[in-house]
């Protein structure tokens, strides 16, 4: 395909892409676009640094190629060099949305679905303001190298993203809702749990009262635990972060105790609903990765070069928003293993505390911040009145060990709209998830 250039690591990846985005404020339409494009990315590596170019001139690719191959020093052993030794050399197809394509969905059906959630909108007197979207992408990547990998795969997400201010009396809240599916036809029925979700609002804007701060026994949703997950330790798990940091490497160290023995964190795996990744943008086949195993550190997640640097394996999490970025260490689906109870032998353990059913938003590295929208007052192990919370905010590694509690059911979320944040790679398709998680001893103000 490419005549590559001797003595240098070579690597193109070709995105094709397909996507749909339309959009409704208060009925009227804001926007009504397809786009397609293709796109590429190449990369020039001589031992010592690596030599980027992003394009969309598919046709000139051995140019650009030759240009970049003319910064580069030769290297008759790059083979050799440590980060081109991790990479592994795949070959193959994987193509699965071919047959079920959003690109062959008309735009007047992806309209008309996006209009059944209209009514339920309009007819609640208390919503003044909504935005509703349909948003849909599908990729298709091609990468090749000079090490001889030669890949095809696809990736596609569809769904709806809607945004609404409510107000009653002297009380107004911001709220949202997401329905996501790997198919179009994947979606309908979801439609449908959005007048439920308005109802859930509505109660929660005129009963809800300021929590007292303090410290409580906290439960957090499978959607909750997830956020917390990503936010709070993922991060903290991108090797990235720790390179060429030695205080960092042995803070980090495989095999620390970090949590309690009951506590394991992934990233990666085959749920239904976890990000739809066969390989990542190194051509590197994704895998479930440990991070926490029985409470210890067991992995943390790599592209080539931090794999090479800390002499670990290859974990499948070279990432970019697209072909105009560079792969860089990201998270795939980040999730918290489910326990042994029972969702009501978790709760029963929970005498009075606070439930989080959803949060705003969440950051942090060592220390975190959970912003709760919808919590809840927990009494006698019973959900009860809707409580307005600033914040929730803790050490990680103190709070990993507050965990007293995880259910037996794992719950996945993927989402249309939004995504991780890094390095002004934004926003990157992520999803996380978890258990119903009870931890003591949470600040929550």
């Amino acid at each position: 395909m490419f005549k590559f250039p001797k003595n240098l690591y070579t690597d193109v990846r070709i995105e094709s892409v397909y996507e749909t985005a339309i959009s409704y404020m208060l009925n009227k339409s804001e926007e009504n676009k397809i786009k397609k494009y293709r796109g590429a990315f190449i990369r020039i590596f001589d031992g010592g640094r690596w030599y980027y170019c992003a394009t969309t001139n598919i046709d000139g690719l051995q140019d650009e190629i030759d240009s970049l191959a003319a910064l580069a020093k030769k290297n008759p052993g790059i083979l050799k060099d440590k980060t081109i030794k991790k990479m592994q050399v795949n070959k193959g197809s994987c193509i699965n949305y071919a047959a079920c394509s959003v690109e062959k969905i008309k735009q007047d059906k992806k309209i008309s679905y996006l209009n059944k959630h209209f009514n339920d909108l309009n007819s609640e007197k208390t919503i003044k303001m909504w935005r509703a979207s349909y948003l849909d992408r599908r990729v298709i990547k091609k990468f090749v190298s000079s090490t001889g990998a030669d890949l095809e795969f696809d990736t596609q997400k569809c769904g709806v993203v809607i945004r609404f201010d409510m107000a009653y009396k002297d009380k107004a809240m911001a709220e949202s809702f997401q329905t996501c599916s790997k198919t179009f036809e994947g979606l309908y029925g979801q439609e449908e749990q959005l007048k439920d979700h308005i109802k859930k609002c509505l109660t929660f804007l005129k009963e809800s009262v300021p929590v007292k701060a303090g410290r409580y026994n906290v439960v957090l949703s499978p959607l909750a635990a997830g956020i917390f997950a990503h936010e709070s330790f993922g991060h903290k798990s991108e090797a990235d972060f720790m390179a060429g940091d030695e205080t960092l490497k042995k803070e980090w160290a495989i095999g620390k105790k970090v949590g309690v023995a009951s506590l394991s964190i992934c990233d990666g795996g085959n749920h239904p609903n976890s990000e739809d990744i066969t390989y990542d943008d190194e051509g590197n086949l994704k895998q479930e990765t440990y991070l926490i195993k029985n409470g210890k550190l067991a992995g943390r997640l790599h592209n080539s070069s931090t794999a090479a640097e800390l002499g670990e394996d290859i974990t499948g999490n070279a990432r970019s928003i697209n072909f105009e970025f560079e792969p860089i260490v990201r998270m795939t689906t980040t999730y918290i293993k489910p326990g042994n109870l029972s969702v009501e032998e978790l709760f029963k353990k929970v005498k009075n505390g606070i439930y989080v059913e959803k949060l705003k938003h969440g950051s942090g590295m060592s220390v975190f911040t959970l912003a709760p929208s919808l919590a809840y007052e927990i009494k006698d192990s019973k959900i009860g009145r809707p409580l307005n919370i600033s914040v929730i905010t803790g050490n990680v590694f103190e709070t990993l060990n507050d965990i007293n509690g995880l259910s037996d059911e794992l719950k996945i979320y993927s989402f249309a709209g939004g995504g991780c944040g890094k390095m002004a790679q934004h926003p990157l398709s992520v999803a996380f998830g978890g258990p119903y998680t009870f931890i003591s001893n949470m600040n929550v103000q």
